[in-house]
């Protein structure tokens, strides 16, 4: 079996997001139902010491359409911008992230591999292959920001379970 870079990137990259997106919009639902202040949400944290949950759904679209630019460009440099600070950027957040991803045509993602590339925070430097680069470091912080805001979200008492997590698996039909 082979197995190209794009199909172990951009097809979970998009399965996640729009989980993301469906977990999002439950999270909003729960605040309007229950009278809790959105910001409430938004802002939530698991530990004093960590971001809050609009930088974890930020850092879903950093770690996939982000990493992807950063691999075209041959840097990546963490994303300083803040947050959405409501649930109305949130959504059109992951709406564009999904769109950009539906976009990606699968031969660019391929024509990555083997390609050189560098993540850059200030005066750190770490050099990368492509494809080590989007399965080793985006990846794992891509899953990582996805189930941290899940995470926050059950924290909260928003009704979410393990099919909001996964989304839509891509079955054989």
């Amino acid at each position: 079996m082979t197995l190209s870079l794009y199909t172990a990137t951009v097809p979970a990259f998009r399965q996640i997001v729009d989980s993301l997106a469906a977990f999002v919009a439950k999270g909003e639902a729960f605040a309007e139902t229950n009278g809790i202040d959105p910001a409430t949400l938004v802002n939530a944290k698991l530990a004093p010491d960590m971001l809050g949950f609009a930088y974890q759904v930020k850092s879903v679209t950093v770690h996939s359409v982000g990493a992807i630019a950063g691999v075209r460009a041959g840097e990546f440099a963490p994303d300083m911008t803040p947050p959405p600070t409501d649930f109305a950027a949130l959504h059109a957040l992951l709406a564009e992230t999904s769109a950009t991803l539906a976009a990606i045509d699968p031969a660019e993602i391929d024509g990555f591999v083997g390609g050189d590339m560098a993540f850059v925070f200030r005066e750190h430097r770490m050099p990368y292959f492509a494809e080590d680069f989007l399965l080793s470091f985006s990846l794992p912080n891509f899953y990582f920001h996805a189930t941290t805001a899940y995470d926050i979200l059950r924290w909260k008492g928003v009704p979410l379970g393990k099919r909001d997590y996964i989304g839509r698996p891509r079955i054989r039909v």
